[in-house]
């Protein structure tokens, strides 16, 4: 990083000789450096230059060094590990930054100070390249830790029943082991920026670098906006080329590609990424909410510690989350009413957790209200809407200023009432060619094609999953490289269902695409999905996995995903003769290797 005036505490002359002096520098003569003036700062000068009877420069060197592991499923752990290591590297520490997955467990007894960002996945599960550095760690080879300083910041989503579950699950081991907290865990909801920055500023206060801790930060914040001018905080505002509905006529699915222009954004991706948007709330719904709420629309609220001020109905609209519950949200609104059935309902789990499911927030309001609260104090309590995440169709190469989505529209009835996706919804019948729509590209390193293109690749990707590797094979086609792919695709109907069925075709034709099985679940008196196909293919999918091939897994984690998994495991017992629990580790070491990849929801 070249030194200024901007992003160090040097005045012009200061960093431009240190920017001449440091590039030629050895690797050992940083170290000694790092020491000395680590220890410089903190003990008498004798001290530092190791006169005798005096503590030298070893020790002050080792308390700078800090390890950062992230778990990371979509890339948010991964991002703030990023940011956390500018940060800390602008204070003078010397940083390691590492995925659970590519960290040598045995090589925690050797870390002084250690950084856990994670999040959690699923039902409380950790994400997949956390799997084994969580196994390890609570397991019986985790050694003690007694020279070990932690500190853990977990990411979540408090709509789930097991919030922040592996942070907490990484908190308390380490601390069982012997380690000690540098800082109190921090559980992050989706909106996460804030109370990240606010952990990481504890954590280097408690590093003994507290002077100076929020500008490092403000620093590192500046930095990545350099990079990048439009990110998850700063989304573009894209303009929609296209919106088609993929689904013929008769489907009981609707289905929209949509084409999103990145034209004048600097933005860019590689196939795997993902595509956040920020979509907008039913207007429908918000005015059924005002209604029952009884404010006026118009009134203005402010919306954030910024001091941004907005009509009540614009603040529903776009801002707030209005559609999906949490049980933190439920005893908030307890306290703004007199109903003693909500309080009720609160000390029951098990009836929360099923009323959590399928209600929103006009539900809340219509059954347990009035609420007895100004418009303020209501919108005080509820969360900012998050983005929506969704695999990238297309590949950049192959469509240069594009991005491309394939998004299911969700609609349904429950509890009395029609119910619709936020997102896919306002994809689906509110936006249109011409229009734009805040949006940002959410890097996935767990989720890409292998370096080289002579690899063999497997996917699986029924209905919607199919996405991801539609970016694949475009681009594959524009790397011209000869290794050979094999597509599972499932969905209900042939004539209705089979998504981008021309594209796949000509792929085949062509010989980008080698093999392809289809399965269509309505089509036949028994029901027939990817992972039959699989089955039936059995012995050919084993050889493509012994000759080196990646496997990988698109769509709904809860049954396809888990289904799809557990038939491979059935897959290389049975073709490879191993036992149960051999082919199960023969797949975890596929995982290790990144060879099997997933990306699910």
């Amino acid at each position: 990083m070249q030194l200024q005036v901007m992003n160090s505490p040097f005045n012009q002359e200061q960093a431009e000789l240190l920017n001449r002096l440091l590039p030629t520098f050895t690797e050992s003569q940083k170290v000694w450096l790092s020491g000395y003036l680590a220890g410089a700062a903190s003990a008498p000068i004798a001290s530092v230059l190791g006169v005798p009877g005096q503590q030298g420069s070893t020790e002050g060197a080792a308390s700078k060094e800090v390890t950062i592991l992230y778990g990371s499923q979509t890339g948010n752990a991964r991002g703030l590990a990023k940011k956390a290591s500018t940060t800390l590297e602008a204070k003078g520490f010397q940083v390691s930054v590492s995925a659970m997955s590519d960290f040598k467990p045995n090589n925690i007894k050797k870390v002084k100070n250690i950084l856990i960002i994670v999040s959690t996945h699923g039902e409380g599960d950790p994400p997949d390249n956390a799997i084994t550095f969580h196994e390890f760690l609570h397991g019986k080879r985790a050694p003690k830790l007694e020279d070990l300083n932690f500190s853990v910041l977990s990411l979540g989503d408090s709509s789930y029943e097991f919030f922040c579950q592996t942070g907490k699950q990484f908190d308390a081991r380490l601390e069982e082991l012997g380690g000690t907290r540098l800082y109190p865990r921090f559980d992050c909801d989706l909106d996460y920026d804030e109370p990240a920055a606010e952990w990481l500023e504890g954590v280097i206060s408690s590093l003994g670098e507290a002077k100076g801790a929020t500008q490092a930060l403000s620093q590192a914040a500046s930095t990545q906006t350099v990079e990048s001018t439009y990110s998850r905080t700063n989304p573009f505002r894209a303009e929609v080329l296209e919106n088609l509905n993929l689904n013929g006529r008769g489907s009981n699915k609707e289905t929209r590609h949509l084409e999103l222009s990145l034209e004048g954004s600097g933005l860019s991706f590689q196939p795997g990424d993902s595509l956040g948007i920020y979509p907008e709330n039913d207007p429908e719904l918000v005015e059924l909410l005002l209604e029952e709420l009884k404010f006026n629309s118009e009134e203005s609220v402010t919306i954030n510690k910024q001091g941004e001020v907005r009509s009540l109905k614009d603040a529903f609209t776009t801002y707030y989350e209005i559609t999906t519950l949490t049980k933190p949200l439920l005893e908030k609104v307890a306290k703004l009413t007199a109903n003693s059935e909500l309080q009720e309902l609160l000390n029951d789990s098990e009836k929360v957790k099923s009323y959590l499911e399928g209600h929103d927030l006009l539900d809340v309001v219509r059954e347990f209200g009035p609420v007895n609260s100004s418009s303020q104090e209501f919108v005080s309590i509820l969360r900012k809407m998050p983005a929506r995440l969704y695999s990238i169709a297309s590949s950049l190469t192959a469509n240069p200023d594009e991005v491309h989505l394939t998004i299911g529209a969700v609609r349904y009835q429950a509890h009395g009432r029609d119910r619709k996706g936020v997102c896919s919804i306002f994809t689906a019948d509110r936006l249109q060619p011409g229009d734009n729509v805040p949006i940002y590209i959410q890097n996935n390193e767990n989720f890409k094609l292998p370096a080289n293109p002579e690899t063999p690749i497997i996917m699986v990707g029924p209905g919607t999953g199919v996405a991801p590797f539609r970016s694949f094979m475009q681009e594959r086609e524009e790397q011209g490289g000869e290794g050979k792919s094999w597509m599972f695709f499932g969905d209900q109907h042939f004539v209705t269902d089979f998504l981008y069925q021309t594209e796949w075709q000509k792929w085949l034709k062509d010989g980008v695409l080698t093999k392809m099985d289809v399965a269509f679940s309505r089509d036949t008196a028994e029901k027939v999905y990817v992972q039959h196909r699989m089955l039936e293919q059995s012995k050919e999918l084993f050889e493509w996995l012994q000759e080196g091939a990646h496997l990988y897994i698109c769509g709904d984690e809860k049954h396809m995903a888990h289904d799809v998994h557990q038939t491979l495991i059935n897959i290389i017992e049975k073709e490879s003769s191993m036992s149960r629990e051999e082919a199960e580790a023969y797949l975890a070491d596929m995982q290790q290797q990144k060879r099997y990849q997933r990306d699910v929801y």
